[in-house]
């Protein structure tokens, strides 16, 4: 009996041609890039002329600046308000939507709609509705007898109320998660619970919650990282105005870099931002593997 001739049509190289586009990609416009970054950040550069090297003046000089500390901290405030208002309005709103009611679409849409919206365009339309004298919430409030503060130039009222638009803009998004995680839960368990007697708060404490574990991470690490790119809304109402209020670390960057033409200092800010950044994400593993289980 003839045997089938077989050929061998790949060799032990073959893979590698197929992921080599994806490899120069990620080596010039990722690799490249984050080592320029990093040298930047070590040089005194405007753009124009070329890099000199000065050591770690950068740092030095960030760290002795008064304004870098209320900028950090100003970060740091916007990211937890942020990251908890996010995900309790996200819980929240899938709670609600998750029924099959007629017409129940239509809401998710428009609950979703802002998420899709320019954020610049939402940030002009909430200069307008928070203005001084005419905007639109301080003509409401002088009609019921209250005088609305200066939201967007108070230095009381402005990081505030940047992270009030910025939670309304994505509320929907997280919405959308915490649905997908929702939904993911057998409806059996739940019955099982009214059955046992468990009220709602019960059901949501004791069941829904600890079931939903791991999207409340997934969540919590797409929120985080989400609070520390916060630059169209605040370049778009207050430009991390007034007296830096709601200057951040990320429009910080863009303000020496691009504004005050110091690059080198620019990039030791971003990385200041990476440290920190990577710190809060290797914290949410750490407690991932102590706290979040698998949705059985």
């Amino acid at each position: 009996m003839q045997k089938t001739k077989t050929y061998k049509w790949h060799s032990w190289y073959t893979p590698w041609l197929f992921v080599f586009p994806t490899l120069i990609g990620l080596f010039f416009f990722r690799f490249i890039p984050i080592g320029a970054s990093l040298y930047l950040g070590f040089t005194d550069w405007n753009l124009i002329r070329t890099p000199e090297f000065i050591g770690l003046d950068n740092f030095r000089e960030m760290f002795a600046d008064p304004y870098f500390k209320l900028i950090v901290w100003n970060t740091l405030s916007l990211t937890f308000w942020y990251v908890v208002g996010s995900m309790v309005f996200g819980f929240l709103l899938a709670c609600l939507i998750n029924n099959k009611m007629k017409g129940m679409n239509f809401f998710r849409a428009a609950i979703y709609m802002p998420v899709i919206t320019s954020s610049v365009a939402l940030g002009i339309v909430w200069s307008w509705i928070l203005g001084p004298r005419f905007g639109l919430l301080d003509i409401l409030l002088t009609k019921v007898g209250i005088t609305a503060p200066y939201w967007l130039t108070d230095e009381r009222y402005a990081l505030g109320t940047i992270t009030f638009v910025q939670v309304w803009k994505m509320a929907g998004y997280y919405m959308i998660l915490f649905l997908a995680g929702l939904q993911a839960i057998s409806s059996d368990v739940i019955e099982a619970a009214i059955v046992d007697g468990a009220n709602s708060r019960q059901r949501i404490t004791r069941i829904i919650i600890p079931m939903l574990s791991p999207t409340v991470f997934f969540v919590l690490t797409v929120a985080i990282m989400d609070a520390f790119k916060n630059f169209e809304l605040i370049h778009s109402m207050t430009h991390g105005g007034p007296k830096n209020a709601t200057n951040t670390l990320v429009y910080d960057v863009y303000l020496n870099a691009f504004m005050y033409y110091r690059v080198g200092y620019a990039e030791a800010i971003a990385y200041v931002l990476l440290f920190i950044v990577g710190m809060l994400t290797l914290m949410n593993f750490v407690i991932k593997k102590r706290w979040a289980q698998p949705l059985e």
